[in-house]
């Protein structure tokens, strides 16, 4: 599911952090975590003109918007789930009630070399550090020169949870500089259907080698390297395995964001 979420007022959100939501009308009072995927604030139109405004007042008119992408499970997202799915076009429009931000933040400003790994809905947490990073860099306010996000999937369809967001993202100034995003589709119908849209958006059949991929990187590193994941356990264990016996040879920090609460 994707759940946006319009609020009633200002909200500073930045990458890695958690929000808790209350659906009443779904789970009663009870709060549950999710990782905040996307973030924009809506300018709200106005008649009134020549009116000198406080800085309320500019505040009050910018609407800010929360996207998370929810997996359905059971309980409270399995209700939630089957109230959409009731619905004619499989939106429903409800009351909700949110408490955060939360979470450290892991800032990755300060590495030249980024790269990023999620599995399936992991890519929650993932997509606003791609988004930061890569503002950063056409500001320079970030040192990194190189971010590669890699992502796995099991189908094709599955590129729809984050298309919205991802066309934004690739319409940034400056994006193919800087960034690359490789995205693997592990259970693929035809592998006639994996297709790579560009140089810097590859998609690939099956699993990725993480081995290969992270000394690839190495290889290329510019500045200290940051890596961080978000997926299951497996694929948080093999990055941590092959981050681990390289820090040796160069400087890598490994990053885990492991949806536990």
């Amino acid at each position: 599911m994707r759940i946006t979420l319009k609020m009633a007022r200002p909200w500073r959100f930045k990458p890695g952090q958690h929000m808790y939501l209350y659906v009443p009308s779904v789970g009663l009072w009870t709060s549950h975590p999710f990782s905040v995927a996307w973030s924009q604030t809506e300018e709200i139109v106005t008649d009134e003109k020549g009116i000198v405004m406080s800085r309320q007042d500019v505040l009050a008119l910018q609407k800010p918007t929360l996207s998370l992408l929810v997996r359905r499970r059971t309980g409270f997202t399995d209700k939630l789930y089957k109230r959409a799915e009731r619905s004619v076009d499989g939106r429903i429009a409800l009351k909700a009630l949110v408490e955060g931000p939360y979470g450290s933040i892991h800032a990755l400003d300060s590495y030249g070399t980024v790269v990023l790994f999620a599995g399936g809905v992991g890519i929650t947490h993932i997509v606003p550090f791609v988004r930061h990073l890569v503002a950063g860099y056409a500001e320079g306010t970030v040192a990194a020169r190189r971010v590669t996000l890699v992502w796995t999937i099991q189908s094709p369809e599955h590129l729809e949870w984050i298309r919205p967001w991802m066309t934004t993202i690739l319409g940034m100034e400056r994006r193919r500089e800087i960034l690359r995003i490789m995205l693997f589709i592990s259970r693929p119908r035809n592998t006639k259907e994996i297709q790579s849209p560009s140089a810097t958006v590859q998609m690939f059949p099956g699993r990725p080698n993480i081995d290969t991929l992270v000394g690839i990187e190495a290889e290329n590193q510019i500045g200290a390297m940051g890596v961080l994941v978000c997926g299951n356990g497996s694929m948080s264990d093999d990055v941590r395995r092959v981050c681990r016996k390289r820090q040796t040879k160069t400087h890598i920090d490994f990053i885990e964001e492991s949806f536990t609460w």
